[in-house]
Order: C-alpha cells, then sequence, then structure tokens
C-alpha cells in the first residue's frame, strides 16, 4: 500500500537566537540533510509525499492543558529578551518567533501519518519533524521538545479510530520521560524506551528512567524502561533487546498499531549518544518491529545530531519502510557485559506483569563470565558510518519458482513466475547422488530450484520460493546447501522443519549452521546442528524464534538463508508467514524458501508477499508457552550459550 513521507519547509525556520551551547544542536539543517539523502538515493520519489498540516488547539490538547498551549502561542509575539527570559524557565528549551507554527507542524505531521496509515491509504511511514516532541510533558517544555508529537499521535489513534492496544517505540537516546508521564497509567499504551542513563548520571536525571519504573495502577506493566549504563553500545546490543525484551513483551500486547519515536541520537558519531549503532541497525530493527500490528508502523522524528550519521539512519529506516530488505549487520554480533546486565534487569523488572517472561525454571542462568566489555565510541565516525552498507537493489525482489503449471497464485504485481531452468546437463549432475531426483518431475523441479538459486547467487534475484516432491524434500535441500556453498555463500543458514535430517556428510567447518524444528527432541549436536521439536503452542513457537533461531541466526551472520517446509511440518501459513519474515532480516533478504509441491498455493502465495516485503498476517494474542517447549528451549540455550553470546542475554525469569 505504499510508504508515506510527511514533511513541511515550514518546519526549518525556528533557529537560535542566542548563545546557548546546549540548545545549538537541534538546528534546521537536521531536516535539510535528512531529506536531501532521501532524495540522493531516490527514497523521496518512491514515498507518498504529504505536506504537514498544523494540530489544532483542540488536538493538541489531547496531551496538553490549555494554559500551556496558550503559553507557546504568545511566543509568537514576544521579543528576543522575552524569548530568552521564558526559555530559562524550562530544562534546554529555546524559543523562537516561529515556534508555534513549527511545533503544531510536527504535531500535525504525527496525526496526518497516523490517518494515512489507519485509513488504507498507506501501510506506514515516517514523519520528518522538528521541534521533536518525547521529552514534552503536559504542562512543560522540555529537552528541545515543545509539543509530545508522538503522545498527540497516540491519544488521537485511540479518540478517532478507536484502537484499544498501541506500541510506542522509543529509540532515542534520551529518556522521553514526557511520554511515560502521559501514559503510565494506561494500559492501552505500551511504552518501551531505552535510553542513556549511567545510573542516573546523564540527562535527564531522573530516578524514574531506570528498570523499576513499570507504569502504576492499572499501567503497570506497560512502560518498559531499558536503561544502557555505558556508553557505546552497538548493533548486537539493540537487537539483542529487541528479541529478549521488547518483541516478547510486544508480541503479548498484540498492537494495533506502532508509533515509533525515532531518535538517531542512538546511532554511531552522535555527540549526545556516544553508541556505536551503525545506520543499517536501524533498518533491522524497522524490520523486526513490521511484524507486528500487522505492519502499520509510523515513525516520527525525534533526536540525531550528527548530520551524516542522521541522514544516513533516517536513509535506512525508510527504504526498510518501503519494503527493501535490510543490510547485513556489521561487526561481531556479541551483546556487551554491560548490556546484558541492562536488559536481564529489565526482563526481572516486567516479569511479574507479563507472561512470555514468566517462563519456569529453577534459576535463572547467571551471566558468563569473560563478556565484552563495551568500547566509549570515538568521538568522530568510525569508516562504518564513512562507508554506509548499502546493497544496490536486484533486478527482481522476488521469483517464484513452481512445476505445477495449474496452480495459481495471488501474487503483488512486482513478484514473478520464473519460467527458466538450470541446464539439463548440469541438472543430472547435480541429481546423480540422490535416486530420489531420478524420476522425471523431482529432475525438473530441481532444474527450476538451480536456476532460481543461481539468480540470488548472482544478485539477480533478491528472494524466492522454489518447490519439490515431498519425496525428494530431503535431497532438493541437499543440492540447494551445496550448491549455495560452492556458488558463493560463505556462511548458510538452513532452518528445516519436519522431517527433513542433516545432510550426513555437511562438513561442520562452520560455514553452514543448521536448525531443524520438529526435531525428535532437543539436542545440539554440535554448535553448528541444532534440533528441537516444534512448538505445541503460538507462544511456544515464538518463544523458539526469538529465544533461540533469531539470536544464533544474528550471531552466525549468514549470507544466504534455506527455510524448507518439509514432510510433517506442521506451520501454519501464518507462522511460515512471520518465520520468513523475520529470517528476511537476516543475508541482506536473501532467503529461498523450498516447499512440497502438494503445499496449498495459499501457503506460497503469503511467503511470496512477505519476502517481498509485506507485513506478516498477525498472530492475535500470544498463549503461554508449554512446560515441554521451555524445558526443550531452556535445554538446548545451556547448551550453546558458552559458543553463541546472544544467546545469554535472554535469561528466563522464574515466576513468583
Amino acid at each position: 500500500m505504499g510508504t508515506a513521507l510527511v514533511y513541511h519547509e515550514d518546519m526549518t525556520a525556528t533557529r537560535l537566537l542566542w548563545d546557548d551551547p546546549e540548545c545549538e544542536i537541534e538546528r534546521p539543517e537536521r531536516l535539510t540533510a535528512a531529506l536531501d539523502r532521501l532524495r540522493q538515493r531516490g527514497l523521496e520519489q518512491r514515498c507518498l509525499l504529504l505536506s504537514a498540516r498544523e494540530a489544532s488547539e483542540e488536538e493538541l490538547g489531547l496531551v496538553h492543558s490549555p494554559e500551556y498551549v496558550s503559553l507557546v502561542r504568545e511566543t509568537q509575539v514576544l521579543g528576543k529578551e522575552e524569548l530568552q527570559a521564558l526559555s530559562g524557565q524550562f530544562d534546554a528549551i529555546c524559543f523562537h518567533p516561529s515556534t508555534f507554527h513549527c511545533a503544531r507542524l510536527a504535531a500535525g505531521a504525527g496525526l496526518q501519518l497516523v490517518d494515512a496509515v489507519l485509513t488504507g491509504a498507506v501501510q506506514n511511514g515516517l514523519a520528518l519533524v522538528r521541534p521533536p516532541g518525547h521529552h514534552s510533558q503536559r504542562a512543560a517544555a522540555n529537552g528541545f521538545c515543545v509539543f509530545n508529537n508522538v503522545a498527540i499521535a497516540a491519544a488521537h489513534a485511540k479518540q478517532k479510530h478507536g484502537l484499544h492496544r498501541i506500541l510506542v517505540v522509543d529509540w532515542d537516546v534520551h529518556h522521553g520521560q514526557g511520554i511515560q508521564y502521559l501514559f503510565e497509567d494506561d494500559p492501552s499504551i505500551l511504552y518501551f524506551s531505552w535510553h542513556r542513563y549511567e545510573h542516573g548520571r546523564f540527562w535527564p536525571f531522573l530516578r524514574e528512567s531506570d528498570a523499576d519504573a513499570v507504569g502504576r495502577g492499572q499501567g503497570l506493566g506497560f512502560t518498559v524502561n531499558l536503561p544502557w549504563n555505558q556508553v557505546g553500545m552497538g548493533n548486537a546490543d539493540y537487537v539483542a533487546a529487541f528479541l529478549h525484551l521488547l518483541l516478547p513483551l510486544a508480541f503479548e500486547f498484540d498492537p494495533e498499531l506502532v508509533l515509533v519515536s525515532a531518535g538517531f541520537d542512538s546511532a554511531i558519531g552522535d555527540p549526545e549518544g556516544q553508541m556505536q549503532a551503525t545506520p543499517e541497525c536501524f533498518a533491522h530493527l524497522t524490520q523486526l518491529l513490521q511484524v507486528l500490528a500487522g505492519g502499520r508502523v509510523c515513525a516520527v522524528l525525534e533526536g540525531g545530531y550528527h548530520l551524516e550519521s542522521l541522514a544516513e539512519s533516517v536513509c535506512m529506516t525508510v527504504q526498510t519502510l518501503l519494503g527493501d530488505p535490510a543490510p547485513p549487520l556489521s561487526g561481531s554480533m556479541v551483546p556487551c557485559q554491560s548490556a546484558l546486565e541492562s536488559i536481564q534487569s529489565a526482563r526481572a523488572a516486567q516479569a511479574p506483569h507479563w507472561k512470555s517472561l514468566q517462563l519456569q525454571e529453577e534459576r535463572p542462568p547467571p551471566l558468563l563470565p569473560g563478556g565484552p566489555v563495551c568500547k566509549g565510541a570515538a568521538s568522530a565516525p568510525s569508516s562504518l558510518l564513512d562507508q554506509p552498507c548499502l546493497c544496490p537493489a536486484p533486478s527482481v525482489r522476488t521469483a517464484v519458482a513452481l512445476t505445477a503449471p495449474d496452480i495459481t497464485l495471488v501474487l503483488p504485481p512486482d513478484v514473478i513466475q520464473q519460467e527458466g531452468s538450470a541446464l539439463r546437463e548440469e541438472t543430472e549432475a547435480w541429481a546423480r547422488p540422490h535416486e530420489s531426483l531420478a524420476r522425471e518431475e523431482a529432475l525438473a523441479a530441481l532444474g527450476k530450484l538451480l536456476y532460481l538459486l543461481d539468480g540470488m547467487l548472482d544478485g539477480q534475484v533478491n528472494s524466492g520460493i522454489a518447490a519439490t516432491p515431498a519425496s525428494a524434500a530431503a535431497a532438493t535441500l541437499d543440492v540447494a546447501i551445496r550448491r549455495g556453498l560452492s556458488h558463493g555463500a560463505q556462511r548458510l543458514l538452513c532452518v528445516a522443519l519436519g522431517q527433513l535430517d542433516r545432510p550426513p556428510d555437511l562438513a561442520h567447518d562452520g560455514r553452514s549452521l543448521w536448525l531443524n524444528i520438529r526435531g525428535k527432541e532437543a539436542a545440539a549436536l554440535s554448535m553448528f546442528h541444532v534440533s528441537t521439536p516444534l512448538p505445541a503452542m503460538t507462544g511456544g513457537f515464538l518463544s523458539c524464534i526469538l529465544g533461540l533461531v533469531l539470536p544464533l541466526a544474528y550471531s552466525f551472520q549468514p549470507d544466504l538463508v534455506l527455510v524448507a517446509l518439509g514432510p510433517g511440518h506442521g506451520l501454519q501459513g501464518r507462522h511460515a508467514a512471520l518465520l520468513a519474515a523475520m529470517l528476511r532480516g537476516l543475508a541482506g533478504g536473501r532467503v529461498l524458501a523450498l516447499l512440497e509441491e502438494d503445499s496449498t498455493p495459499q501457503l506460497a502465495g503469503i511467503l511470496a508477499r512477505v519476502l517481498n516485503g509485506e507485513a506478516p498476517p498477525s498472530l492475535g494474542a500470544s498463549s503461554v508457552a508449554s512446560p515441554e517447549d521451555v524445558r526443550a528451549l531452556m535445554y538446548l540455550r545451556g547448551q550453546l550459550e558458552p559458543q553463541w553470546k546472544m544467546l545469554q542475554v535472554g535469561a528466563f525469569t522464574p515466576q513468583k
């Protein structure tokens, strides 16, 4: 349905009128740099452009007091000295005669975006705004923020569109205490914020920014604070926080809309954050959020004060909203010790309020010694920012290679049904070791798969779906693995569901990671060969994906992913779609799904749409994992944590 980009050039009008080193970083160039980069990359042209409107005073009154709105309105007629005196009554605020107009545009942009998404005009979008909003409170400006743009948007979504569950994700490096104060007793708003905290020694210096601030009254458990107590948090730390804290709660909450307080001062190079997450990390965070709420994601700009880092991070977010695959993450995917401690602290604080964190065990596994230490960020961006990780767009985003001519699929216009096949001699050579591939129908299916796989390895096709007869599924998968490893893939991840055994002579050389879901028992036969039974319920399936599959996958960092749904795989279409959507974050989106020929056309169609960038269907409110699923997961985690540090983060808290 498309992506909206909401902007108005008038929001560049406000600027600092006097000397104030604290406020000088919030400048008009923040917007123009981001917009210029979007245009250079051809991303603005792909979006539905909306010119921001002013929010009405009635709309501002959804979260702000009439007296405060009146006070800000009066700044339009104040002189420089009066503006400076009024600004001094607030923390880190510099008013300008255009502040009221610009702040109304910023709030209005969020409202327009929410309306466009919830009426179905677009699927998602970004509001490129200033001033930011998440520090603003009911009757006070704070931290460059005048009106609380995201809070107003959330209240509007509830009032006008009748929503009952809204997830607000604040990845700005500062705590959005304004949003927390406005909704801390409201169970319809789940507010998640990570922020530089340093045990209360970083602005805004609030005790209620710590992990044990979880809301009050009916809102207990609906405020989730993840305080970073050291600088230097990087890609692994951010992804681990999503997998082991935010997403389990979000799936249990089952939001109807996701609002993002998208502050990019949490990116590398920013003087405020001093963190190390590269711009492409925000592509991954965005993609993980798109599996929620049917993909209805509205991002609203907050902070971000290094212009290059800000511009790149905005581009990464927008291209992911547009459905482009996320570029691979750079650096080691090993969370630092301080991040592990913060995530476990937040999980412990939230466990009494969320069933997904109450998986029982005798005791939480301790943090393993010898973990990495967070390193302080350099004053200037590293080469990771100087040369951002950009993937050239393949000529075909998604291709479907099926052999049955009578299968009719309902596919997006840009998904092609592949007609080509590998040369007969080449196909026969690959099939020769496998008796089950000797039959004509199996050989024909293999030829189509090899042709599709070569297109993916050559960069002509990004993702694909191929079919094989059920009797030849294991042999076809074996050929696909060997072909991938011999034709360019350096690290191949295979997620096999159903009765598919790992090829017996596949080398344990670190180039392939085999995960079999629906194995006979939970077993880590090596760090590269893992088997687990298929979880019995949705809650167990989510726990398996978030607590085992994705941590292993992000640690392994594959450049090709194979998803094989073999005989007896047992997945419903919506579960298969969710798995494919979440694995699409790996390998630059280079994912090949292998299905049985007798799979329903609906399954092939839904997987094609998800691999092409559409959101998976909602699972609904998740159930609790069964004790058997919990034991299997905990056993595997205990076996694998020493080798795969990303697993260590999600230490489950025992039920009280």
